[in-house]
């Protein structure tokens, strides 16, 4: 009987020390490779749940609201927008992966073969919007006002030879519109999510040295915390690089 309440107390108190992460992440690829590094966290005491979004917006208001512990879905371009414009003070904790953002169409094979008036399709946000027009830039189907960078809007378009029609819509949406517009700049993660491979279905692609790193973000308070830590080594794992490597075959890059 001793043994077994000595074992009892055990149990208890091991129990008591374990630790919890709640982050939230859209859905591919970030809350894949979270699902993935959930059995490493666990034999270390870390119970990790994984809370999916589908906006951009909401895994960061949570996480500042201290009703989410972490989120992983965006870069620091994004994270340094959105705490500009909304006042709060999240912080990257580990930069974990690329994806290189792409330009798709259901209609033309080609850049070259957008029409005169075309309908293109970018992301609403400010650092999406502007990386999608700097593509755009760099492909040559636009150029941008000298100084023109990552919050770049539509306003910023300096020349325009084949008259491209530029609208912004949620980047969720895109991938649904796609068959209605003659292009349409993609994060990858939607890109992924609608069965489209940026390696082979994208007509231009940023290079695998992309600097809009995916990082995992937290508070000022929280982003030293064990939990948060062993996340940040296990994101950063070469068990985690091997499984991005395989799994996604190019389309999601390690940045570590």
């Amino acid at each position: 009987m001793k043994k077994l309440l000595v074992a009892a107390a055990a149990l208890v108190a091991l129990s008591a020390q374990a630790e919890s992460l709640t982050v939230a992440a859209t859905a591919v690829p970030h809350a894949e490779i979270l699902e993935f590094v959930k059995p490493a966290l666990a034999a270390e005491g870390v119970e990790l749940s994984v809370k999916v979004f589908t906006d951009y917006v909401q895994p960061n208001v949570q996480v500042a609201e201290k009703r989410l512990d972490a989120n992983f879905f965006q870069h620091q371009p994004y994270l340094d927008e959105f705490n500009s414009s909304r006042g709060s003070e999240l912080v990257s904790v580990a930069g974990v992966h690329v994806e290189p953002f792409g330009a798709y169409s259901s209609k033309h094979k080609s850049l070259d073969a957008l029409p005169e008036g075309a309908q293109v399709v970018i992301p609403n946000d400010a650092t999406n919007g502007g990386r999608a027009l700097l593509l755009l830039a760099k492909a040559g189907v636009i150029s941008l006002k000298d100084g023109a960078g990552i919050t770049a809007t539509v306003k910023d378009i300096a020349a325009n030879p084949k008259g491209i029609k530029v609208r912004e819509l949620e980047a969720a949406t895109l991938p649904r519109v796609l068959d209605q517009v003659d292009l349409a700049l993609i994060n990858t993660n939607y890109a992924l999510e609608a069965g489209l491979n940026p390696t082979q279905d994208a007509l231009v692609i940023e290079g695998s040295d992309s600097p809009y790193v995916n990082i995992l973000v937290a508070r000022p308070d929280n982003k030293d915390s064990a939990a948060m830590q062993k996340l940040a080594k296990a994101l950063n794992s070469a068990e985690v690089k091997a499984f991005i490597e395989q799994k996604y075959q190019g389309a999601v890059v390690p940045a570590f």
